[in-house]
């Protein structure tokens, strides 16, 4: 009788055992990986046959299911539904560190983007970059509550092929509410049109935007962190954050800019 099946997986005596948790990330379904180098998406999806696209990866995932991207991998976004997160609780977790995190580069539109339409999507360790002219944001969130964005690093190629927003949510009021947003950094080299790390025309309940690390060449006038252009924040947890900004004008060059007026935290 075999024992063990690792690293696809341990059972002992045949019955599976699983971790509680791996690096704070909680059990899981189904641990799918992810390997631009080695990986088809005609394999399996396990470690030694891994799928080689992330957008494959979430097109087999089911709720809760983990998709571990390999160091070194690669994946080019081109449009609003090349990758599409739409299944509640997957998790997109990277390996590796610095320039061998997972990269994916966001191209040939300013609509590309990676988009975020269910409940408790989560992205660990990745790079994130703009190779496009103003592309408008990296993650587009609509019904996406519970969305969780940590360790997460984010470039422009230049002045001109970047960011102006990194998570923006097009969704109604209380569509991305308790949103965490920990520990990223964007180094943003647009100087026009560039708005805030956060971007959202609607209410948002039990945000946690904490330990992220922003500094923008922009010259534009503009809150930097999150810019909520009509409602509220209720109940925001923000704090330990390091931003900076070129703007010359101080008139809304705030950290946080909020068109209600009846936020709280």
């Amino acid at each position: 009788m075999a024992y063990t099946n690792f690293p696809d997986g341990i059972t002992s005596f045949g019955i599976p055992v699983f971790g509680g948790s791996a690096g704070g990330i909680p059990l899981a379904n189904t641990y799918w990986y992810v390997d631009s180098s080695t990986g088809s998406n005609s394999y399996e999806g396990t470690w030694t046959n891994p799928f080689a696209t992330v957008a494959y990866a979430m097109s087999r995932a089911s709720a809760n299911d983990v998709i571990v991207v390999k160091a070194g991998h690669t994946e080019s976004i081109t449009s609003a539904t090349t990758l599409v997160c739409n299944v509640a609780g997957v998790r997109v977790v990277g390996l590796g560190a610095g320039p061998a995190r997972p990269t994916f580069t966001i191209s040939t539109a300013n609509t590309a983007t990676i988009a975020v339409s269910a409940a408790n999507v989560g992205w660990y360790n990745c790079r994130v970059v703009a190779n496009f002219l103003s592309i408008a944001s990296a993650f587009t969130l609509s019904t996406a509550a519970g969305f969780q964005l940590q360790g997460c690093v984010f470039r422009d190629t230049s002045s001109v092929l970047n960011f102006l927003n990194i998570v923006k949510s097009t969704g109604a009021a209380n569509t991305i509410d308790n949103i965490n947003v920990t520990g990223n950094n964007w180094n943003g080299l647009g100087t026009t049109s560039v708005n805030s790390f956060i971007l959202s025309a609607n209410d948002i309940a039990n945000a946690t935007v904490c330990w992220n690390r922003v500094k923008l060449a922009r010259t534009v006038d503009a809150s930097i962190l999150m810019t909520i252009s009509a409602g509220v924040l209720t109940n925001l947890d923000c704090g330990y954050n390091a931003v900076a900004s070129a703007q010359t004008a101080t008139s809304n060059g705030s950290l946080i800019n909020v068109g209600g007026t009846t936020s709280n935290g």
